[in-house]
């Protein structure tokens, strides 16, 4: 079914124009018909069919999406709103940049779909390189999947220029090894949003990413 209908892009367009207080409260509704209400309702079907593929996805929409308010504290673009709704899917939602999960963000220009881990603290890091340290194989055949390739191409992120004594010499065979982010990402165009087959277009990438997430995850957290 579509969730979204040219109103979706409009109201961005128009936003990207007038992204102030004043005129974001004078089309409130235009934000909660257009936008807001459907794009709950789209989270709510993918988080649904997500968790037939992992059952201890159990969060609710409002735990996956992000508000639309810019935080402008320490930023000189004072905006004050996104010119895009966003939601991360995952055990942990939201609240965990690390955890690895299905990001979705729909604007009127595209959809951004990403995933893996996107922020590592020290100690999961740690893991991480270990367990791909350890299971180089593996990890190396999971990045040369036809679909994941297809998609994605490979995982992005910043790197450790100096790298542990521990983890050099794998390194030379596998340099991703020195990342400190270990996401993947593309873009898709936005005439997809208004279509019928949105949810089953994002459930292939969900599908194409879900083998590295799983990777990482069992790395961080152990099999569970």
């Amino acid at each position: 079914m579509g969730y979204f209908t040219k109103e979706f892009l409009e109201f961005f367009r128009a936003l990207e124009k007038n992204n102030s207080t004043e005129w974001f409260r004078e089309n409130k509704s235009w934000y909660e018909t257009a936008v807001k209400e459907p794009f709950y309702r789209l989270v709510e079907e993918l988080i649904q069919r997500i968790h037939h593929d992992d059952p201890k996805v159990t969060i609710a929409p409002k735990d996956a999406i992000f508000r639309i308010n810019r935080d402008i504290r320490f930023s000189k673009d004072k905006s004050p709103y996104k010119t895009h709704v966003s939601a991360l899917i995952s055990r942990e939602g939201r609240k965990s940049k690390e955890a690895p999960g299905f990001y979705l963000q729909l604007s009127s220009h595209e959809i951004m779909v990403a995933g893996g881990a996107y922020v590592v603290e020290k100690e999961n890091l740690r893991k991480i390189r270990t367990k791909i340290a350890r299971s180089s194989k593996e990890f190396d055949k999971i990045l040369k999947q036809p679909d994941f390739k297809k998609k994605f191409g490979t995982l992005q992120g910043e790197t450790n220029k100096i790298l542990p004594k521990e983890f050099q010499t794998i390194a030379r065979q596998q340099p991703l090894i020195a990342n400190k982010q270990f996401f993947y990402m593309t873009e898709l165009p936005a005439k997809i949003i208004t279509g019928n087959l949105l949810p089953d277009v994002l459930m292939e990438y969900y599908k194409a990413g879900r083998a590295i997430n799983n990777f990482l995850r069992e790395a961080m957290y152990g099999k569970r």
